[in-house]
C-alpha cells in the first residue's frame, strides 16, 4: 500500500500502462487537479514505479511518463482492481456495462 495507497496513484498507474505525455494524462484525468497529478507523479517516480523523460530538443518541453520494470509488475494487480471496480459499479447500478481494461 506504500506504493499505490491513496486516492489517485492506482488510477494514474493504470493510465500509464502505455507511455504517455503529461498533457495526455491530464486530458484522461479531468477530475484530478493538476497539482495532485504532479505530486502523485513525483511520488511514483521517487518510489521507482515510473520514469520521467524530458525532451528538450525544441520548445515547448515535452515530458513522457512510463512504468519502470518494477512498476510493470503491478499491471496484473491494477487490471484486477479496475475490473472489480467496474463490475461492482454495474452491480450497484452506477453504470450500465463493463468496459475491459
Amino acid at each position: 500500500m506504500k506504493y499505490i495507497g491513496g486516492k489517485w496513484k492506482a488510477v494514474i498507474l493504470i493510465h500509464l500502462i502505455e507511455k504517455k505525455r503529461y498533457n495526455e494524462l491530464r486530458k484522461e484525468l479531468p477530475m484530478v487537479t493538476e497539482r495532485t497529478i504532479s505530486l502523485q507523479l513525483k511520488e511514483l517516480e521517487e518510489d521507482g514505479l515510473i520514469t520521467r523523460t524530458v525532451h528538450t530538443s525544441k520548445p515547448p518541453l515535452k515530458v513522457d511518463y512510463e512504468l519502470t520494470e518494477f512498476g510493470k509488475t503491478l499491471i496484473p494487480l491494477l487490471q484486477s482492481i479496475a475490473q472489480w471496480g467496474k463490475e461492482t459499479a454495474v452491480k450497484d447500478n452506477r453504470v450500465s456495462k463493463v468496459v475491459e481494461v
